[in-house]
């Protein structure tokens, strides 16, 4: 199971929210890039990065120091917050950045997905947010009438080959993730699936490989030494 640590950005600054409430947020660093090195420094194997100022206007304020973090780095990046259209994918994409989550377009704009994965295949990956089983667009501000696992079938007809699956609820919380329902959706469809919210512990990690996700995010459990990355990446990489 691949362990990908997570970034978030506000204004250029690596924070973290509870339940995506932007009212609760916490700042943890002014240097994006010093973290990001830390991770890739202490065995992190694909940085995880999510612009929530794009995620709200639907553009990218935080473009230049999203590219700098891709060109610094030796290992791959992901962008996700505010890419909704194809500009927005290829520059990303042709400036050092690996893959690129789609979220709300997902939804409002299925063909502009069926265009991005026609181009750029593997490359496109997207995020379904989940808040009781039901998808949240809008940098998490507004709930769909569509199911998470609805969403994922759509998306793997289209030929998505990763989606990364956060329960909103458990997101910086601290306690554990749902297991329950990313077991629900690794059984349900066939492309990989990425864990994201809650991961508190090592413990958590051992759960998730068990329901048969690809990956975990890991964000707020680093910050606040919760977890060490270094231990996480060891015992990931021991999973059989």
């Amino acid at each position: 199971m691949r362990l990908y640590p997570a970034i978030d950005i506000i204004g250029g600054q690596c924070v973290r929210l509870s339940q995506g409430d932007y009212q609760k947020k916490t700042t943890f660093s002014e240097d994006p890039l010093a973290v990001a090195k830390k991770w890739e420094s202490l065995g992190g194997e694909f940085l995880h990065l999510v612009d929530l100022d794009g995620a709200k206007t639907g553009d990218m304020p935080n473009f230049d120091l999203i590219v700098s973090i891709a060109k610094e780095l030796k290992i791959p990046v992901e962008i996700g917050g505010g890419i909704r259209n194809m500009d927005a994918v290829s520059q990303y994409l042709e400036n050092g950045v690996q893959r690129v989550i789609l979220g709300t377009a997902a939804i409002r704009n299925p063909e502009f997905v069926k265009e991005a994965v026609s181009k750029y295949n593997e490359r496109i990956v997207i995020g379904i947010d989940a808040k009781d089983g039901m998808v949240a667009v809008s940098g998490w501000e507004e709930v769909s009438a569509v199911s998470a696992l609805e969403l994922a079938k759509q998306m793997e007809e289209i030929g998505v080959k990763t989606i990364i699956y956060t329960d909103i609820a458990t997101d910086g919380m601290l306690k554990g993730p749902n297991v329950l329902a990313m077991k629900e959706m690794a059984e349900h469809v066939s492309m990989d699936v990425v864990a994201s919210g809650g991961v508190s512990s090592l413990a958590d990690l051992e759960l998730l490989f068990k329901t048969g996700v690809e990956g975990a995010i890991v964000g707020k459990a680093l910050y606040t030494g919760h977890m060490e990355l270094s231990d996480a990446v060891v015992l990931c990489r021991s999973f059989k």
